[in-house]
């Protein structure tokens, strides 16, 4: 719609609204009435920078295991370590009940200070607005078993964490800058009666905010505004004394906010 000019005699003012682009008018003043864009156009250079910004190297990533040898350490990723303690073991083992067949990655750390995080990152790939998921299964003995996702990555003390506790039934999304953890949201959470459990995290944007969405076995749980990391890595974690199991590590990039297609005129 083109931007109108309306013109009235001067008198009190009125009070105008804007229904689908259609101005009504009570009372008389001189005024524009303008059609506020909600999408705005997006050219190719646009979307090229927006995708080369959110994301290094490629789209769609998915990391199975399946591709190496029970036994090996899993290839690509780069160990961290937060907190005192020994490092933990990362190896990939073969595992008929896995979700994708036939291997699983495997963690096992002995650290016995809760502040204890050992990270696992991809290589090569760098994300701001993440939709990350992973499979998980906890030990029968759920009071060793505390692990999650990783996100915003910059090194061993900057990093965005959450992290699900299934001994006492929480999730929590948690900050740690210059190597001080900071929590920024925990809820209760109802896990579903199966062996493997999903954990999905995204990271958006909206009106200047940056929000984290963490969702359980497919349920929303935690969803807090943070945005003092930007860019960074992504990957999983362990805190404490733990043995966990992974599986089908997925990381998309949401590089951009707007639609594929312009809104449907009702």
């Amino acid at each position: 719609m083109r931007e109108r000019s309306i013109s009235v005699k001067p008198g009190r003012i009125g009070m105008v609204s804007v229904v689908l682009g259609v101005a009504v008018i009570a009372g008389e003043w001189s005024f524009c009435v303008e059609r506020s864009q909600g999408i705005q156009p997006e050219s190719r250079a646009e979307k090229e920078a927006n995708l080369k910004g959110q994301a290094q190297g490629g789209l769609f990533n998915r990391w199975t295991f399946d591709q190496q040898k029970s036994g090996e350490a899993p290839a690509s990723f780069s160990m961290l370590e937060f907190g005192e303690g020994p490092a933990a073991a990362w190896t990939i083992k073969a595992d008929t009940d896995a979700p994708s067949a036939s291997n699983i990655l495997d963690v096992n750390s002995s650290c016995q200070a809760v502040t204890c995080y050992r990270l696992i990152v991809a290589n090569g790939f760098q994300y701001e607005y993440p939709d990350v998921s992973v499979r998980i299964r906890f030990p029968v003995d759920v009071a060793t078993g505390v692990g999650g996702v990783v996100f915003g990555v910059k090194d061993a003390t900057h990093f965005y964490a959450a992290v699900v506790d299934l001994a006492t039934k929480t999730l929590e999304v948690s900050r740690v800058v210059d190597g001080k953890e900071t929590r920024l949201g925990r809820s209760s959470i109802t896990p579903k009666a199966v062996p493997w459990h999903t954990l999905r995290v995204q990271r958006n944007t909206i009106l200047s905010k940056d929000f984290i969405e963490t969702f359980f076995d497919g349920q929303l749980v935690v969803s807090v505004e943070d945005q003092l990391l930007a860019i960074g890595q992504v990957g999983l974690l362990v805190r404490g004394h733990t043995a966990l199991n992974f599986d089908s590590l997925h990381a998309i990039p949401l590089f951009s906010q707007r639609p594929l297609s312009a809104p449907a005129a009702y």
